[in-house]
């Protein structure tokens, strides 16, 4: 079993900037790829950002390109979200998932409100 805890989200104004956190904890031995989706009121939960296992490979979605960053640090089984220039519709909540087999694990989503 692995748990996923999301941290660092909060109230910001637009073009500030926000770092969100996933710890993993539990089964942790192996390096999984890692995604963040977020999910805004009334919209389904949609991709954002995701890494591959070694931290070489990302990829993200039109919206956020440029302005967010997704890393891992690995030894601290982390993986993290650098969020600039943030923007009234990067409001929601931000969940982390994990590539784990057989399902991927999901953390609990932390809110994310970016004012005008």
């Amino acid at each position: 079993q692995v748990q996923l805890v999301e941290s660092g989200g909060g109230l910001v104004q637009a073009g500030d900037s926000l770092r969100l956190s996933c710890i993993l904890s539990g089964r942790t031995f192996s390096n999984y790829a890692m995604g963040w989706f977020r999910q805004a009121p009334g919209k389904e939960r949609g991709f954002v950002a995701a890494i591959n296992w070694s931290g070489s490979s990302t990829y993200y979605t039109d919206s956020v390109k440029g302005r967010f960053t997704i890393s891992r640090d690995n030894t601290k089984n982390t993986v993290y979200l650098q969020m600039n220039s943030l923007k009234p519709e990067d409001t929601g909540v931000y969940y982390c998932n994990a590539r784990t087999t057989p399902r991927s694990s999901w953390g609990q989503g932390t809110q994310v409100t970016v004012s005008s």
